[in-house]
C-alpha cells in the first residue's frame, strides 16, 4: 500500500448493511433529470411505465401478413414517366 492511504480513521463494515440492502445506482441524463427532480419522480414514472406494458397492448400493430403493392401500383412503377413536352 503506498503511504499516502490513512485508514487509521477508517471503521470496518460501515456500507456493509447499505450494500447488503441492495442499491441500483441509475445515472440521468442532463434532459432527463429536469424532467424527474427526486427518486419519487421516477419511481412513479417507472411503475405507469409498468402497469402500461402489463396491458400487452401492442405499440406498433403489424399485419400478420407483409402487404404486396397492387397490380396497378406495379405497372406505374415500371413505366417510365414521359418527358415533358416543351410549351412555347
Amino acid at each position: 500500500m503506498r503511504p499516502e492511504y490513512d485508514f487509521s480513521h477508517g471503521v470496518r463494515g460501515k456500507h456493509y448493511e447499505a450494500y447488503r440492502a441492495g442499491t441500483n445506482v441509475v445515472l440521468l441524463e442532463p434532459d432527463v433529470a429536469k424532467a424527474f427532480t427526486n427518486s419519487e419522480s421516477v419511481n412513479q414514472a417507472l411503475r405507469l411505465l409498468l402497469r402500461l406494458a402489463q396491458t400487452n397492448i401492442p405499440v406498433d400493430v403489424r399485419p400478420d401478413k407483409v402487404m404486396q403493392p397492387t397490380k396497378r401500383a406495379q405497372r406505374r412503377a415500371k413505366k417510365p414517366k414521359p418527358a415533358g413536352t416543351a410549351r412555347g
